[in-house]
C-alpha cells in the first residue's frame, strides 16, 4: 500500500523532483528549492504527508519501494507526456530514488543521490549498519505520534532501520542517468565511503557537493549550483 502521493510544485522549466530526507518532511529546504525554481518547475515530494498535516498520526514501517511508488505517482500527475524529469534524493530520500531509477528508468533524465545511507552492501555491511544505528538512536528517542511527535521521531522509528537494509540491484537499466554524491565535508566518513561505493557498484558517477550530510540545508545555494551543473552535464552527455 503506497498511500496518498502528497508534494508541492514551485518555479518553471524542466521538471526537478526533489525527495527530502529524515521522515521524507520537506523543512528546512525552502531556501534550496527557491533557488532552483529559477531554471526548474521544483516538484517536493512529501511521502508521509508530514508537511501536509499527517504529522503525529500512525506511521507503518517504511520501505524505500513505498517511498518511490509514491514519487513514482507524483511524476504521473505532474510530469507532460513524453518528458523526463530531474530528481534528487537526499540521505534516506537518496536511497528512494535509487530504488526509482531502478524501477522506473523510462520516466527519469538523471538522478542524483546525496549520501543515501544504504550501508548494507559495503564490506562487513551488517556491522557498519549496526554502528551506524546506534549512533543515531538511543533511549530518549523522539515521540513518532501523538500531539507531540516530531518528524525524526517517525524517521528513527519508522524509517531508518527498514531503509539502511536496502541493497541496490545488481545492475541499472540505465547506470548512465545515475550520479552518486556525497558531501566534501564528509570526507573519511561512512556516507562518504558508501556513496562511492555505490557509484562503483552501478555504474555512476560520483560527485562531491558543498558541505556535509546536511549540505542541501546549510549551503543551499552552493549546492544548488552544483545539483544544476550535474544536471546540465548529464544532459550534454546523453544529447
Amino acid at each position: 500500500m503506497t498511500g496518498p502521493a502528497h508534494h508541492d510544485v514551485t518555479g518553471t522549466g524542466p521538471v526537478l523532483l526533489v525527495l527530502p530526507g529524515g521522515a521524507g518532511h520537506p523543512m528546512g529546504l525552502e531556501p534550496l528549492t527557491t533557488h532552483l525554481a529559477r531554471r526548474f518547475t521544483v516538484v517536493t515530494c512529501d511521502p508521509l504527508g508530514l508537511a501536509h498535516g499527517r504529522l503525529g498520526l500512525p506511521v507503518p514501517d517504511q520501505h524505500p519501494a513505498d517511498w518511490s511508488e509514491r514519487a513514482h505517482r507524483v511524476l504521473r500527475a505532474v510530469l507532460p507526456p513524453g518528458e523526463r524529469a530531474h530528481v534528487l534524493g537526499t540521505s534516506s530520500g537518496g536511497i528512494a530514488v535509487l530504488d526509482l531509477l531502478a524501477r522506473h528508468p523510462e520516466r527519469l533524465a538523471h538522478v542524483v543521490a546525496h549520501e543515501p545511507p544504504c550501508v548494507t552492501p559495503l564490506p562487513d555491511g551488517a556491522r557498519r549498519r549496526d554502528e551506524l544505528i546506534a549512533g543515531l538512536d538511543g533511549p530518549h528517542r523522539p515521540p513518532a505520534v501523538g500531539e507531540s511527535a516530531t518528524p525524526m521521531g517517525v524517521f528513527l522509528a519508522r524509517v531508518l532501520r527498514p531503509f539502511t537494509a536496502w541493497a541496490p540491484p545488481p545492475a541499472l537499466a540505465h547506470p548512465d542517468r545515475l550520479t552518486v554524491a556525497a558531501g566534501s565535508a564528509s570526507r573519511g566518513g561512512l556516507l562518504h565511503e558508501t556513496a562511492m561505493f555505490l557509484a562503483g557498484r552501478l555504474g555512476g558517477a560520483f560527485a562531491e557537493f558543498p558541505g556535509g550530510h546536511l549540505g542541501a540545508l546549510d549551503h543551499p545555494v552552493e549546492f544548488a549550483e552544483v545539483l544544476t551543473e550535474t544536471f546540465r552535464r548529464s544532459s550534454h552527455t546523453s544529447a
